[in-house]
């Protein structure tokens, strides 16, 4: 398993994984260094003190003390250590302790009795929530000495927990603050990227963050500034040029309405003003982009089956549309190009196939449409040059079997206009296939 598969997919997730990975491992060494270190100095240095106190009482009572003597250190072990004492002469010693202790300062405190006291003892941790109790055995009795549990259970240990569990919980909260100032101006320049790339309007935003990410900000502001003013400038330039070339082809279609229908020249003359219509008309299309249609909520499966219907009907051309099993959902398109990108693809498979195929998958946010004719298809080794403007695959002038070598070149600028990709491959029918792939 790689080390990117298991990270998180995005900046924001990244960079708190920057910070929280450290952090984790961190508490967890100095858990470690607690415990092992300061938690068990700690336990063992107050069992030994608790030890030791009871060692002085049980050393001041000899071996059979009496009342008297018994008396004395009660009072020495309630002033001096805080210890209730008892001394019982009627019930038996229960007996040294026998199993394991079940908690390490239990653990601490057996050692600790151990090694200061030469006679029978036993001690019971669990019958009191609040006092632990030893018993020591006598010539003439069993002293019982009670004392605090706090004397072997240290409160250190939850108090240290618990501030590295509220330390953690504040250190993650001022990262989050912060990331999120952070990756916020990163994730506006992203949006108004991707804006642009799919031929939307990309807004201008107030820059912000840090110096990298303002000065990034600051330079796509300034290519979208450009970009949007070559837009304009090129729509104006070719608004004069359809003005100036048109002007001079209507005044030949006056000239050649005024000459006779069966002059053979004048029919020519028809036939190659018409071709050259087109071939403006196509130019003009392939040389004004579509900057100046706004995008809209479109849904793409009426429009393809609308053309499906006026091909075959037009055409008496056979295509067909299975529709999906589920509606696609709308996203924004510019309808008329798209429509003209569809119509460009239809009428090429028109020229060099008898049936068509369309298909449409849905997949990861993203849509791709295919066209599949049953042609001769399109050699791998050209296919990149058949989206090249004015390239053609038949060197013929012939509009009917050469034509412009605009058509696919248009589709392909209007395809990525909306930040989608037009490939060419091999379709399922024998000839070719144009698979069109658009974010939704």
């Amino acid at each position: 398993m790689q080390l990117r598969n298991v990270l998180p997919k995005t900046l924001f997730g990244r960079m708190l994984s920057i910070i929280l990975v450290p952090m984790i491992f961190v508490q967890i060494i100095t858990v470690f260094i607690f415990y092992e270190r300061h938690w068990d100095t700690v336990t063992r240095h107050m069992a030994n003190n608790l030890s030791a106190e009871i060692s002085i009482l049980v050393d001041q009572l000899g071996n059979a003390p009496d009342e008297k003597l018994i008396a004395e250190v009660k009072k020495t072990g309630w002033e001096y250590f805080n210890f209730p004492i008892q001394f019982d002469t009627e019930t038996p010693f229960a007996g040294s302790n026998s199993g394991a202790p079940q908690s390490y300062a239990e653990e601490m405190l057996w050692q600790a009795l151990s090694n200061r006291l030469a006679r029978a003892w036993r001690t019971n941790v669990n019958a009191d929530p609040h006092l632990i109790y030893v018993d020591v055995q006598f010539a003439n009795g069993t002293l019982r000495v009670y004392a605090s549990r706090k004397r072997i259970f240290s409160s250190t240990s939850w108090t240290f927990i618990g501030w590295t569990v509220g330390s953690s919980i504040l250190m993650f909260s001022i990262a989050l603050l912060f990331m999120r100032g952070q990756v916020r101006p990163i994730l506006l320049l992203a949006n108004a990227a991707r804006q642009l790339g799919l031929g939307r309007t990309a807004p201008d935003y107030q820059l912000e963050g840090a110096r990298e990410v303002r000065l990034a900000g600051r330079a796509f502001q300034a290519m979208r500034h450009r970009i949007m003013r070559q837009l304009n400038e090129r729509t104006e330039m070719l608004a004069g040029v359809s003005h100036d070339l048109r002007t001079p082809l209507t005044r030949i279609k006056l000239q050649l309405a005024l000459m006779k229908d069966n002059d053979e020249d004048a029919a020519a003359i028809r036939a190659d003003l018409a071709e050259m219509e087109d071939m403006i008309d196509a130019y003009l299309s392939f040389a004004a982009g579509e900057g100046e249609e706004e995008p809209e909520e479109t849904q793409i499966e009426p429009m393809l089956d609308r053309l499906v219907r006026q091909t075959a009907k037009a055409h008496g051309y056979d295509i067909q549309m299975p529709l999906p099993s589920e509606p696609l959902r709308a996203f924004p398109l510019r309808r008329k190009s798209m429509q003209r990108a569809f119509e460009n693809i239809i009428s090429n498979a028109i020229a060099y196939s008898t049936r068509t195929r369309i298909t449409l998958r849905y997949h990861n946010d993203e849509v791709t449409i295919f066209f599949d004719d049953d042609g001769a298809g399109i050699p791998a080794e050209r296919r990149a040059d058949a989206i090249r403007p004015f390239f053609r695959l038949e060197e013929s002038r012939n509009r009917k079997t050469g034509g412009t070598g605009l058509g696919l070149s248009i589709t392909s600028d209007i395809v990525l206009g909306h930040g989608g990709e037009l490939t060419l491959g091999d379709s399922p029918l024998g000839g070719l296939r144009v698979a069109i792939k658009l974010p939704v």
